[in-house]
């Protein structure tokens, strides 16, 4: 194995390994703290200590220069080598109804803000009834795992979105939809399942597992998005990709978004190849 290689494995690994961690102190940390992040949402007491906790953990990984989070206004440097970002814990409003939530991983081997082209792999981890994580690297194959104290069990080698699409999941709200997107919409829910719990990384692990489409779409009130580019959207691009899907910001994949500003935001969409080009099609 290579020198960066092995520092994507180590980097993995760190997030594997302190995902159980993360699953187990949610308990007690439900409470919102007078903090904001950088894109101005309220933080509760788990998103401060799962960003601390996993920052701690990654600075340390030999390879690993520096770390940027959804958290912090700026990355922090660890040296020289890879620049990794993280979601530390998507979907945390959550919380106060015990909801699925989980971490999104990017390993970039450029320095930050990178396009998702720079992506070398990344992953996401699903806090559900079981801790799993899903990683892909370099563009090769689509890896499942479940996630004890003790490591990571693989439990599929090659995971691919089904052709056949299943279930559908759209974020914001109806009302602020632009038009050519409320179109698309009203022909999708004649054909596929509503499945939406309002944690990108649980709605993204649906429709990897039974096929069909995520969207988080431009809105009116909001024409650059919700999500943001570098943490969310562009991991998450390159994981379905993998996988054999689509993403898309509308008009291109998510990993041909050049980031303006570390926590850049754009419209996301990601799922089956068929209807992200026929999403693609009733936006133009």
């Amino acid at each position: 194995m290579t020198a960066q290689s092995d520092a994507v494995e180590a980097a993995l690994d760190a997030v594997a390994e302190t995902a159980p961690e993360v699953a187990a102190g949610l308990r007690g940390r439900r409470e919102a703290v007078d903090e904001e992040n950088p894109s101005g949402e309220r933080m509760t007491a788990a998103d401060v200590w799962a960003d601390d906790l996993l920052v701690d953990r990654l600075t340390a990984v030999d390879g690993v220069g520096e770390v940027a989070t959804e958290e912090r206004a700026d990355a922090v440097d660890c040296g020289d080598g890879l620049a990794v970002t993280l979601d530390p814990l998507d979907g945390s409003s959550n919380l106060a109804s015990n909801n699925l939530m989980g971490t999104i991983v990017g390993v970039y081997d450029a320095t930050l803000p990178a396009p998702g082209t720079d992506l070398v792999a990344a992953a996401y981890v699903l806090y559900g009834p079981i801790t799993t994580m899903v990683v892909a690297r370099d563009g090769d194959r689509v890896r499942e795992y479940e996630l004890t104290d003790g490591g990571r069990r693989l439990v599929a080698d090659d995971l691919r979105l089904p052709e056949t699409p299943t279930v559908y999941g759209f974020g914001g709200r109806v009302p602020d939809w632009p038009d050519a997107f409320e179109r698309f919409v009203r022909g999708v829910e004649t054909e596929l399942k509503l499945r939406y719990g309002g944690a990108m990384v649980g709605d993204v692990n649906q429709v990897m597992q039974y096929g069909g489409v995520f969207s988080y779409p431009a809105l009116r009130s909001r024409p650059e998005g919700k999500l943001r580019l570098q943490f969310e959207a562009a991991p998450m691009g390159y994981v379905v990709e993998t996988a054999g899907g689509r993403s898309s910001d509308g008009e291109r994949s998510l990993l041909q978004v050049a980031p303006e500003e570390l926590h850049g935001r754009t419209p996301v969409h990601l799922g089956t190849a068929a209807l992200v080009d026929r999403l693609e099609r009733a936006l133009d």
